[in-house]
């Protein structure tokens, strides 16, 4: 089983930004427990800060993968394209946010990924990723 997983802007900062939000964990050392946790499993992960490029990797492997986890961070709330995407390729795609979105700012409530994917869960931190495995498995 092929999964991809794709992060959007500043999650490459994870561990070090709002640990009270995101808490102390980078994803790359969250990743290899991912990976111990499921060696059934062939993971691939790309992180981005710039839309157009996550555009792109949900298209690259939009045909290809069995499943797609992603967390468009803060392109969430804006991003039509991201979603357009998402309903533009065969890949089912299950959206994770590590905080619970509707439980802060209000422009945060809104999501443009949402209606474009089998599922999403919200607010559980690094554990929605193991749960999005567990729906693909």
């Amino acid at each position: 089983m092929n999964i991809t997983i794709i992060n959007g802007p500043n999650l490459n900062l994870l561990g070090k930004r709002e640990t009270d939000i995101y808490g102390n964990m980078s994803f790359e050392k969250y990743l290899d427990e991912l990976k111990a946790k499921y060696p059934q499993v062939s993971f691939h992960y790309f992180q981005s800060n710039v839309e157009g490029e996550l555009i792109n990797e949900l298209q690259r492997v939009g045909y290809e993968h069995n499943g797609i986890i992603i967390n468009p961070g803060g392109y969430t709330h804006t991003s039509i394209a991201i979603g357009d995407a998402i309903a533009a390729i065969k890949t089912p795609v299950v959206e994770v946010h590590i905080s619970n979105v509707h439980a802060r700012e209000d422009f945060r409530k809104l999501s443009h990924v949402s209606g474009k994917s089998v599922g999403s869960i919200f607010g559980l931190g690094l554990k929605g990723y193991d749960l999005a495995v567990q729906y693909f498995l």
